[in-house]
């Protein structure tokens, strides 16, 4: 199945919540006061969020009255230039060596983010190894062990309890003495309100910091797309402790409310550069602008 296709399908619950009550309001063809609130109604019931909402209902109240814009078909046009404007399209883009570290709250898929992107790199043909730095939760690093046999990619592990750190140390070790393209840390799922966890995780990013200097960092946020306007605060909070250079938005296709997507964009001004469409190995994806638009729209 083609990427693109990928999107489409894993955006359908989106789609039948927003796309066609879009279609059927603006079929009506008058763009009015009850027109905008029902339009804001229905972005806001689909998570675009407070501010991405007004953002886009403004311009497309300006840009109507610009043109004169009568007929449905361009009205609708517009609004979906308007909407791929909002969305930051920052591709990922991969630069060896590379460390990425995973971060987030309990349940929002980071151990099997950590699988698919070892997948994914793989089948770019680069060499990869995974770093089991959760080692509180109970056979954590069992369940990484066989999402790296299903990726054929190494994985460097310690016993549970271990200093979480120490195994990035070993793991970082390891990278530069074999050359490894891509180390990919997976750490503890962690409440954003816990600060001894939060202090664990700037203490693994100043390890790799210290460590391994010369390659290229990204750390990379973990949310579940079905927790809505919540996973914003996520952000927020983890943002306080270590940097986040972009979003791994999964179970999109779970949820009806993938306009989540563009309140995190408006709000928070971190881009989202994957999205897990479903439960397969090769159902993480680049995040694209335009095919998300299309695939809600």
């Amino acid at each position: 199945m083609g990427l693109f296709k990928k999107i489409i399908d894993g955006l359908k619950k989106t789609k039948q919540y927003i796309g066609h009550k879009l279609n059927q309001l603006f079929k009506v063809g008058v763009y009015d006061d009850n027109f905008f609130d029902d339009l804001e109604e229905l972005l806001l019931g689909a998570d675009v969020g407070a501010e991405a909402t007004e953002v886009i209902i403004d311009e497309l109240r300006e840009r109507l009255d610009e043109e004169k814009v009568s007929d449905s078909e361009r009205a609708y046009a517009i609004l979906k230039e308007i909407m791929a404007g909002v969305l930051i399209n920052e591709s990922f883009e991969l630069q060896t060596p590379c460390v990425i570290l995973i971060a987030g709250v309990n349940g929002v898929g980071k151990t099997t983010t950590v699988g698919k992107l070892a997948n994914n790199f793989r089948n770019e043909n680069k060499s990869v190894v995974i770093c089991a730095a959760d080692t509180f939760r109970a056979a954590a690093s069992e369940q990484l062990e066989i999402w790296s046999e299903r990726a054929k990619v190494r994985i460097i592990k310690h016993e549970e309890g271990s200093d979480p750190a120490a195994v990035v140390f070993d793991a970082l070790s390891s990278a530069k003495s074999k050359k490894t393209d891509v180390v990919l840390i997976d750490t503890a799922g962690r409440l954003h309100n816990k600060k001894n966890l939060m202090e664990e995780l700037k203490k693994i990013n100043r390890v790799v910091d210290r460590e391994y200097p010369e390659a290229h960092r990204i750390n990379l946020l973990v949310l579940d797309a079905t927790t809505g306007q919540n996973a914003l605060s996520q952000v927020e909070l983890f943002k306080e402790a270590i940097d986040i250079d972009g979003i791994v938005l999964t179970k999109l296709d779970g949820t009806a409310k993938g306009g989540i997507v563009f309140a995190i964009n408006e709000r928070l001004q971190v881009p989202v550069m994957f999205v897990g469409v479903g439960e397969g190995i090769d159902d993480l994806l680049k995040f694209d602008a335009e095919s998300f638009i299309e695939g809600i729209l």
